[in-house]
């Protein structure tokens, strides 16, 4: 009887782990994001996507890209010394953040880069 608890607790907490690493980094949509960003706020999530533009300037410690992900798209920036072209397709995680809240609505929406994977 002790070692069919033991199995049982054992498996219990393995599947708690599992299920908690799946969702440290959640997968949403743009749209999620801007449909509701005081959710997202400050919190880690995971586009998948089609970089539409980027741009940088030499001297400036940060990069500008945008990603379409199919329901919408979001601004990422990121301080890595990667930028994806235009055309690649990216998975990005990182936090969500905005300039400023004004009247209920959030400008300047945008991801920080944490991790910036690339697909084929």
């Amino acid at each position: 009887m002790p070692r069919l608890l033991t199995r049982v607790a054992a498996a219990a907490t393995l599947a708690v782990l599992v299920s908690g690493c799946a969702l440290t980094a959640r997968r949403s949509t743009v749209q999620e994001i801007k449909y509701n960003p005081g959710r997202y706020n400050d919190r880690k999530v995971a586009i998948d996507g089609v970089v539409t533009s980027s741009w940088g300037l030499p001297l400036v410690p940060f990069k500008l890209y945008k990603v379409d992900d199919g329901t919408g798209e979001v601004t990422v920036v990121s301080q890595g010394n990667r930028t994806p072209t235009r055309g690649a397709r990216v998975r990005v995680t990182g936090r969500v953040s905005d300039v400023a809240t004004f009247g209920g609505s959030s400008l300047g929406l945008h991801i920080r880069e944490t991790d910036l994977d690339f697909r084929r």
